[in-house]
Formats: C-alpha cells, sequence, structure tokens
C-alpha cells in the first residue's frame, strides 16, 4: 500500500514538535523528531560549558554522528513503507541532515545525495522562523539568527531535491494543523 509520507521541517524552535504532536493526537500516525535523543547522548560526553550550538558542531565525531541521525531518519522512511494508514508525518526528513551538514560546512557522502534522490517524500511543509516563539533549551542551542540560517539552508536543500516547499503560515497550532490538513485534501481532489 501506497502511504503519502508527509514531512514537517524547518529551523529550530519553529513549532515543529507541537505540530507533530497535536497532528498524532487527531489519530495520525507521526515519526518523532530523533535528534533530541542523540543531542542529550551526545552532551553526556562534553563538559556542559563547551555547549553553545547543535550537536553536528560539538560531537567528537562529527561523521559518526551524522551517520547514526542519516541512517535513523532512512530507517523511519523504511519502516513508514510497511505502514497501512493513508498519511504519514515525519518531523524531519533525510535531507534535513544534508542541509545541516551545509550550515556547518561539512562534507557528506555521495550516497547520502543519492539517498535523498532515490527516497521521496510526497509533500514537505516548512515551519518559518517566528521570532515571538522561539526559545533556546537544553537540545535547541542555536540563537535565532542561526534558526533563520538554518531555515534558509533547508528550504535550498529540499529544493535542490526538487521539492517544493509549503511554508506553513504562523499561527496557533491548531490553525497550523488545519492548514495542513487543507492542503493534503485538495491535493486528493480531482
Amino acid at each position: 500500500m501506497y502511504s503519502k509520507k508527509i514531512v514537517i521541517t524547518g529551523g529550530p524552535g519553529t513549532g515543529k514538535t507541537s505540530v507533530i504532536n497535536a497532528l498524532e493526537n487527531e489519530g495520525f500516525y507521526c515519526f518523532h523528531e530523533i535528534i533530541r535523543t542523540m543531542t542529550l547522548e551526545a552532551k553526556k560526553e562534553l563538559d556542559e560549558s563547551s555547549l553553545a550550538s547543535n550537536p553536528l558542531a560539538f560531537v567528537k565525531d562529527p561523521n559518526a554522528f551524522n551517520n547514526m541521525l542519516f541512517n535513523g531518519r532512512l530507517e523511519q522512511f523504511i519502516e513508514a513503507n510497511s505502514r497501512k494508514e493513508n498519511v504519514l508525518f515525519f518531523d524531519r526528513g533525510v535531507p534535513d541532515v544534508l542541509a545541516y551538514m551545509d550550515y556547518f560546512k561539512q562534507e557528506y557522502p555521495e550516497n547520502y545525495i543519492r539517498t535523498c534522490e532515490d527516497y521521496k517524500y510526497s509533500k514537505i511543509f516548512i515551519l518559518p522562523p517566528w521570532k515571538e516563539i522561539y526559545v533556546s533549551d537544553n537540545e535547541r542551542l542555536e540563537n535565532f539568527e542561526e534558526a533563520v540560517e538554518i531555515h534558509n539552508h533547508l528550504e535550498k536543500t529540499y529544493t535542490s531535491f526538487g521539492y517544493t516547499t509549503i511554508t506553513v503560515p504562523t499561527g496557533t497550532v491548531a490553525d497550523r494543523v488545519s492548514f495542513i490538513k487543507k492542503k493534503i485534501d485538495s491535493a486528493n481532489k480531482p
């Protein structure tokens, strides 16, 4: 069975997790962001005072971290192929890894590009930077200006793989979820 694979992406602090949680509360199957767990694990290896940014910038072995993240997101995509739901949501997609690596000026292997070309999502919703709700926390370490730059890298990366991103307007979580559902429903109409 073919399921629509819908990515919810955006820079840090744009409300992705709140939107994913709301979609899940409405009965949609959602693949959750895996980097928060990885960030907590990576931070255990370091002196807390040295942390100033995303874990891709401070882990001991960025390539190993990127590989774990890339493979984790790819495993989510592959698992989605065995799901029976019509619509599946992802809190970030495989191309997000490349966008962040570009942001941190890290090189990635050719197979990352081929994988992004071969494993395609149905739609990409991007949540724009929103200063009024932006808060740094123990896992979100970027400042707002860095979040805007990351957003730009995400937009550029998804576009480079042939996606047309759909910008989700700022607003309440309910309004954002409604916008996403309407866009998905309108795509189903002849």
